[in-house]
């Protein structure tokens, strides 16, 4: 068995087409094809539905895939890891994530992680991604760990067997708007006064969150979209302009609440609570990988 079989079958499983599969790969359609088959071989059993479009795999294709990742990376490790004590290269570690939690919970980890990375002569390499796009980078086993919020209406659906969960903190989603002179709020919920909202794009988790909560609330306040976003910085720096009323994490904003700059509207009921998740794989990663894992775990 080669290990280039198991990149392909990594492409097929991603593209589900073998012509798409096969220019990934750098290969003639033909070519690809036979290398499938030789890993259908060696494996004693399909792999693939043949026939089926989109391309689809078989229960043992699909149990091969996911140990396929996992061996594929942890091959990647192990050269890294040779390299490291010839000399020849440096340990990383890649960190799947959104903005939001690149900005602030990475951020605050900095002051533990530079040692570490320091002393193993190391890299921290943060991938920022949609939900769904960080959650397919960790299972493809590209990243080490997946920082996410989580949600029940944000379930990241991840085999137990092969990941396991850290909770680092809890956090909620708070209507604010720009307080003016003597710390009034810009804008406020009114009976039947609707006001500018700022909307976070379809692609973010938090614009999931809060439209469910808003759709289902029944006192939910009577709101007019002229924003949408995909930046939950960006949006902190609009409403800091006056712009009109978001939903942003308690932890981007309280500083700015706190002193006065931004006023929480509304009452608790219109909150958002939700967490924020670090998840890896079960098997035992690189050096540095591990380390970062205890430093997460003794926060």
């Amino acid at each position: 068995m080669q290990l280039k079989w198991l990149e392909d079958l990594l492409a097929l499983a991603k593209t589900r087409s073998f012509s798409r599969a096969a220019e990934l790969r750098q290969v003639t359609h033909p070519a690809f094809g036979r290398r499938i088959k030789s890993l259908e071989d060696w494996a004693g059993t399909a792999l693939v539905m043949r026939g089926s479009s989109p391309v689809t795999l078989t229960a043992a294709g699909e149990r091969l895939m996911a140990d396929a990742s996992d061996l594929l990376h942890g091959v990647e490790q192990a050269r890294d890891a040779l390299l490291g004590v010839a000399g020849q290269g440096k340990q990383s570690v890649t960190l799947a994530t959104g903005r939001t939690l690149a900005r602030n919970l990475v951020a605050d980890w900095m002051p533990r992680l530079m040692p570490l990375l320091e002393k193993a002569d190391g890299e921290l390499h943060v991938r920022t991604q949609s939900l769904a796009q960080t959650a397919q980078l960790f299972e493809r086993g590209e990243a080490d760990f997946m920082l996410t919020y989580h949600h029940p209406l944000l379930a990241v659906r991840l085999n137990a067997r092969q990941y396991s969960h850290l909770t680092l903190a809890q956090d909620r989603l708070v209507p604010v708007t720009r307080c003016e002179v003597l710390g009034k709020a810009r804008y406020d919920f009114k009976a039947g006064v609707s006001v500018p909202y700022l909307a976070y794009a379809d692609t973010l988790a938090l614009g999931r969150l809060v439209t469910d909560h808003l759709t289902n609330h029944p006192q939910a306040p009577l709101l007019c979209r002229s924003v949408v976003c995909d930046s939950a910085d960006a949006m902190f720096e609009y409403i800091l302009k006056g712009a009109g009323v978001a939903w942003l994490p308690w932890s981007l904003v309280a500083v700015a609440c706190n002193s006065g700059q931004l006023a929480v509207i509304g009452d608790a009921r219109l909150e958002v609570a939700f967490e924020a998740r670090l998840y890896r794989p079960k098997r035992t990663l690189g050096t540095l990988a591990e380390a970062v894992w205890q430093m997460a775990s003794s926060h």
